[in-house]
């Protein structure tokens, strides 16, 4: 294997550290599984009420290892789910995260607070406006 692709490795986890290390200092955690669980958890959230299009746009903007837990699992043929309240929302990264100990909204904004730092304010926008306003509310 090249040094190149090492270094492309190496890179998108230093990324996904970073990344971690804003969710746990937004949320005042020290454990890293579980900030990836709420990442991961809000992603998926995202994901699955955004069309194909908007939900490959976001990916384009994630970091590569980033990129392949939001697509974990992801089936396109179904998406966007009819399903686009906030209380719906807040239930599916719930039902995901699966840790009844923390404040499953105040998870969710702290994830979608440092996705918008980490992508475009033009991505944020778009896919904002491709939400709900109860979901879009979750941004501010």
């Amino acid at each position: 294997m090249s040094q190149t692709t090492l270094r492309a490795f190496e890179h998108t986890i230093e990324i996904t550290h970073l990344w971690l290390i804003d969710i746990l200092d937004r949320l005042a955690w020290t454990d890293q599984n579980r900030a990836y669980r709420a990442l991961r958890a809000v992603l998926h959230a995202l994901r699955d009420r955004l069309t194909v299009n908007d939900a490959a746009h976001l990916a384009a903007q994630l970091p590569m290892l980033i990129r392949g837990v939001y697509y974990e699992g992801y089936h396109p043929h179904d998406k966007p789910l009819r399903e686009r309240s906030k209380q719906e929302f807040l239930e599916h990264v719930g039902n995901e995260f699966v840790d009844t100990e923390f404040d499953i909204e105040r998870v969710t904004r702290a994830v979608l607070h440092v996705l918008a730092k980490h992508i475009t304010s033009g991505e944020v926008d778009k896919i904002k406006q491709a939400l709900p306003e109860g979901i879009r509310a979750l941004w501010t």
